[in-house]
């Protein structure tokens, strides 16, 4: 069991929950249903034998957590795998169904190996980048005027590090940053690429900003620094301290830059039932409404 704040709240829960289910609980020291399940959890979290990782946040102290959440009342429990939230519960369950619960979703680590062992070839050709870059390109040869599959496809060449072929691919499309939002992510991206090629020196904008905390320039070029280096939250941290003192800095600029990012970091919706909405990215969530937060206040 981990204790989560907004600083640690990225590394052990959105980068943990990529390799093992986390179970959030969000509670409250007054609250005292929270008092009668929080030990069903701790408990449960050792019988199942490191199945999964309890992270614990005190809403009263992490508000703006609880928030990204759309939290209403505690306790209130939610499990993330690969980075998203997939399902939850409010109220203090009794222990057989906080059971149920995970029995759903994770598997006690004594448990069946075959089972785990079932799933495990059908990873590496959906894990392969370059069976992924080439059905990607293909799908742009085949159809040119598809914007989102162009989207994809020189994101996943950035991504690869491939900038050439990348501003390759984007060329037929440049045209279009000021119509499409995705486009003008790319666009801002293969920008921030170009700043950071010219070896700008981080220590020389650390010490501006410590000198003077609205040189906007200096924050804004930093910014684009950490995007370049595929920084995504570093990067937006940074043109959230622009936001919170000049919101509408040089005609919109740190704003329009922020959503590129949010544009670049938001992986594929997951295919769900129909009538049903899917998760959205918890990383995403946050940071949307901490912009949303700035932008409004």
């Amino acid at each position: 069991m981990i204790e989560i704040t907004i600083e640690n709240f990225e590394q052990e829960v959105i980068a943990a929950s990529l390799s093992q289910p986390v179970l959030v609980d969000f509670w409250a020291p007054w609250c005292g249903p929270c008092k009668a399940i929080g030990p069903i959890l701790e408990k449960l979290e050792t019988e199942y034998g490191g199945a999964f990782k309890l992270a614990k946040i005190n809403s009263d102290e992490e508000q703006q957590l609880a928030g990204a959440f759309g939290v209403r009342s505690i306790p209130t429990v939610v499990l993330m795998k690969n980075g998203q939230p997939v399902d939850g519960f409010m109220g203090a369950l009794p222990e057989g169904k906080v059971r149920e619960f995970l029995d759903k979703h994770v598997q006690a680590l004594e448990g069946d190996e075959d089972e785990e062992q079932e799933a495990l070839p059908e990873e590496p050709a959906g894990a392969d980048p370059a069976a992924q870059l080439e059905k990607l390109q293909h799908a742009v040869a085949t159809d040119p005027a598809n914007d989102d599959s162009r989207f994809d496809y020189v994101k996943a060449l950035l991504l690869a590090g491939r900038e050439a072929d990348a501003r390759r691919a984007f060329e037929p499309v440049a045209n279009k940053a000021s119509l499409s939002r995705r486009i003008d992510a790319l666009a801002r991206w293969l920008d921030a690429l170009s700043f950071a090629a010219g070896s700008p020196s981080a220590a020389d904008l650390d010490a501006k900003i410590a000198a003077n905390r609205r040189d906007f320039q200096a924050r804004f070029d930093r910014a684009r620094l950490l995007l370049a280096q595929q920084r995504w939250t570093a990067a937006m941290d940074e043109l959230l301290e622009i936001l919170m003192r000049d919101k509408a800095w040089s005609e919109d600029l740190a704003r329009k830059t922020y959503i590129a990012i949010l544009e670049i970091i938001e992986p594929p919706k997951p295919k769900v039932a129909e009538g049903q909405v899917p998760p959205e990215d918890a990383t995403v969530a946050t940071y949307r409404r901490r912009l949303s937060s700035v932008v409004l206040s």
